[in-house]
């Protein structure tokens, strides 16, 4: 049995590539932010920006910010972390 998250908007993995400014702005909806999450390989998640003021949110960035930086090769915001431990931070926002 499966569960929702109906806020969270998984991309789908395409081929490695850069893209330009305009083609991630249509890719990311309004008011939604595109982040990458995974240790080894990165999963991308759209998540609705509002959930950067969540203090549970707040609290992974900081951790993220101190043991990695946000200087990352990918150019995007990218948190090290196991991509299950994410989701259900997520849910757990959601249901909130």
């Amino acid at each position: 049995m499966g569960f929702r998250l109906p806020r969270l908007v998984n991309a789908k993995s395409g081929p490695k590539r850069s893209l330009s400014s305009s083609e991630i702005t249509t890719s990311v909806p309004k008011g939604h932010i595109a982040i990458y999450v995974g240790e080894v390989e990165k999963k991308r998640f759209v998540v609705p920006i509002s959930f950067l003021n969540h203090p549970s949110f707040r609290n992974l960035l900081s951790r993220a910010e101190e043991e990695y930086g946000f200087n990352h090769p990918m150019g995007a915001l990218t948190i090290p972390c196991a991509k299950e431990a994410f989701i259900d931070l997520i849910d757990s926002m959601q249901s909130s």
